[in-house]
């Protein structure tokens, strides 16, 4: 007799095996990278010129604690065009992660603390790739010991859950 769940554990290994971790980790790099990278994009005219505007929202809007407008303007739109680049290609992933992660708290606390469930998103993208690095399809991952896997799991092996 076939047990309902049996059934799921079936399904679910099926989809651990149909779904590689690469995948997972190169979906959260692609998906950050693009939030970060659009909204550096706004904050510049041309390639890297900072805005006028950009400028005025710092001033105004983004005020942050010990650190000016001019130099907070500069630091924000440089660390969100470079750090999604580096993620876009797996290079240094986890201090590129590690640093919009920062970067998200320093809005949360500081700049939009009521939009704690879009930067909770954001941690959600975040997190997995300070864990566990860029995974296979990488940069970092063809340097060889430029990101050594984690020590802890992303989820447990098959063969584990059945021993239980």
């Amino acid at each position: 007799m076939t047990l309902p769940t049996d059934f799921y554990a079936r399904g679910v290994q099926r989809l651990d095996a149909a779904m590689p971790e690469a995948c997972l980790l190169l979906t959260a790099r692609l998906g950050v990278a693009a939030i970060f990278l659009q909204s550096g994009r706004t904050k510049v005219d041309g390639l890297l010129t900072i805005s006028e505007g950009t400028y005025e929202l710092f001033r105004t809007e983004y005020v942050l604690p010990l650190i000016s407008p001019a130099v907070a303007a500069h630091a924000a739109t440089y660390a969100e065009h470079l750090f999604p680049i580096l993620l876009l290609f797996g290079l240094f992933t986890r201090p590129a992660a590690l640093a919009l992660l920062g970067m998200t708290l320093i809005i949360q606390l500081f700049v939009y603390p009521d939009a704690w469930p879009t930067h909770l998103s954001w941690a959600g993208l975040l997190l997995p790739l300070i864990a566990r690095g860029a995974g296979k399809w990488s940069v970092d991952h063809r340097l060889g010991g430029a990101n050594p896997p984690s020590p802890l799991p992303l989820r447990e092996e098959p063969s584990r859950r059945r021993g239980r």
